[in-house]
C-alpha cells in the first residue's frame, strides 16, 4: 500500500505531499486541483509503461504543464499585502513525481535538455534523475537504484557491505529506467516497483452514449479486468459471475436497483449486457439502458474485479448517476478497498459523505491559494516525511 504521493511543479500542484490510506477521497471546489492530482498520478503510472514523455507532449509539453507561478512566495505576498510578481528564475526547471510505501519508494525528476542542444526535439522533457529506495523515506543508506542522466547505478551486497555497480549500457534521456532495464537478478527491486505500478488501474468518464462500446454486442472471452473504456463490460460481468464473487455482483445490483439482476445474453460467442427488472418479461438490452444504469454496471464490473489491482483510482464516478445511487456506489467502493487501495476523486457531497462513514477512509479537501493547490485543513492530516532526490 502507498503511504505517500508527492508532486512538485505540475500545473497547480506547486508542492503537494499527500498522505494515503486504504480508502482515499479527494474533494474540493471546482478549480481546486482535483483533476490535476488525478492526472499527475496517471502520469506517474506511465513511467512504468514508457509513456510519460509522449503524455506530457500531448498536454502541450513541459512548458504547458509546469507550475505557472513564482518559485517562491514572500511573506508579504502570502499575507496578501502585495500582488504576485515575476522574478528571475534561480532554480532549474523541474517537474517531480514520486510515491512511497512501507517497502519501496520511487521518484522521477523531469527537466529540459541542455540549451546547446541542436535536436529538433529540444522541447521534449528529459529525465534528469530517477531513484528507488527502501522504506517510506529517501535516505542515502536506503537508496537501491539511482539513475542520474544516462547512467544507472545498482546497489548490491558483497561481504556484508554495500557496493555500487554501474550498468554498462546507458539509457536515453527520454526513456525511463523502469522500461529499459529488466534484470531480476541484479535489480529485483526495480522489477517489483515496476510491476506494482503496472498493476494500477484508472477509470474515468466511461462513454454511455448510444454508440458506446459497452452497449454493443462484443466477442466474449474471459475478462477478469474491465477495459479502460468498458468495451468488454458483458464479458467482465460474466467473468465475475463464473470465477469471481457472483453473489457480491447480485447484491450490488440489487442494492442499487431493487429486484434487478444482470443477465448476459450470449449470441453464439458474442456477449451483450442484459438487466432483468421486476415486472418485465425480458431483460433490457445494453442499447435500452439509461446512461446512469449503464455507468453503474461499469463501475460494478471495475470494483468487483476477480483480479484486484494494487491501486484503483476513480475520477468523478458519480457522473450521470442519480443521487439515490451514490450510497450503493459508496458501499461498492468500500468493499473494493478491502482488497485494493482505492483513491476516489469526487465533488459529489453525498458520495463523499457516504465514503467518509466507511472504516479506514480518509477525506482530503483541496483548495487554491495564490493559484497553488493546498490542503483546506492540513491540521487534520498526518503529512508524511518526504525528501526529493537532488540532481
Amino acid at each position: 500500500m502507498l503511504t505517500t504521493l508527492a508532486i512538485a511543479n505540475y500545473r497547480s500542484l506547486r508542492e503537494l505531499i499527500v498522505p494515503l490510506g486504504p480508502l482515499n477521497v479527494i474533494t474540493g471546489p471546482n478549480g481546486s486541483g482535483k483533476s490535476n492530482l488525478y492526472r499527475a498520478l496517471r502520469l506517474l503510472a506511465l513511467t512504468a509503461r514508457g509513456g510519460v514523455i509522449p503524455s506530457l507532449a500531448r498536454e502541450g509539453g513541459l512548458q504547458s504543464t509546469l507550475w505557472a507561478g513564482p518559485e517562491r512566495f514572500s511573506r508579504a505576498v502570502a499575507a496578501g499585502d502585495y500582488a504576485v510578481q515575476g522574478t528571475v528564475r534561480k532554480d532549474a526547471v523541474s517537474l517531480k513525481l514520486g510515491f512511497a510505501g512501507e517497502s519501496f519508494g520511487y521518484a522521477i525528476d523531469l527537466g529540459l535538455p541542455p540549451p546547446a542542444s541542436t535536436s529538433q526535439f529540444s522541447l521534449d522533457p528529459v529525465i534528469k534523475r530517477e531513484c528507488i529506495w527502501s522504506g517510506p523515506v529517501l535516505r542515502p543508506s536506503a537508496l537501491l537504484v539511482d539513475r542520474q542522466g544516462p547512467m544507472i547505478r545498482i546497489r548490491g551486497e558483497s561481504g556484508g557491505s554495500a557496493e555500487w555497480s554501474t550498468l554498462a549500457q546507458p539509457v536515453a534521456s527520454f526513456d525511463s529506467m523502469m522500461t529499459e532495464y529488466a534484470d531480476p537478478r541484479s535489480a529485483p527491486e526495480m522489477i517489483a516497483v515496476r510491476e506494482q505500478i503496472r498493476s494500477w488501474r484508472f477509470y474515468d468518464h466511461f462513454r454511455t452514449d448510444e454508440y458506446a462500446s459497452a452497449r454493443q454486442v462484443q466477442i466474449g472471452t474471459h475478462s477478469p479486468v474491465l477495459a479502460d473504456d468498458g468495451a468488454n463490460l458483458a464479458a467482465a460481468l460474466q467473468t465475475i459471475r463464473e470465477i469471481g464473487d457472483g453473489a457480491a455482483l447480485d447484491a450490488a445490483i440489487g442494492d442499487a436497483f431493487a429486484g434487478a439482476r444482470v443477465e448476459i445474453v450470449n449470441h453464439e460467442g458474442r456477449f451483450e449486457v442484459g438487466l432483468r427488472q421486476e415486472g418485465l418479461l425480458r431483460p433490457l438490452r445494453g442499447a435500452e439502458l439509461s446512461d446512469g444504469t449503464l455507468r453503474y454496471l461499469l463501475l460494478a464490473a471495475a470494483l468487483l474485479s476477480p483480479r484486484p489491482p494494487a491501486l484503483l483510482v476513480l475520477d468523478e464516478p458519480e457522473t450521470s448517476l442519480h443521487p439515490d445511487l451514490l450510497p450503493s456506489l459508496a458501499r461498492l467502493i468500500a468493499r473494493a478497498s478491502k482488497q485494493s487501495q482505492v483513491l476516489v476523486v469526487s465533488h459529489a457531497p453525498r458520495l463523499v459523505a457516504a465514503l467518509e462513514r466507511e472504516a479506514g477512509s480518509q477525506s482530503i479537501v483541496l483548495e487554491r491559494r495564490l493559484g497553488a493547490t493546498a490542503f483546506a485543513d492540513p491540521d487534520t492530516l498526518d503529512i508524511p516525511a518526504w525528501k526529493w532526490p537532488a540532481r
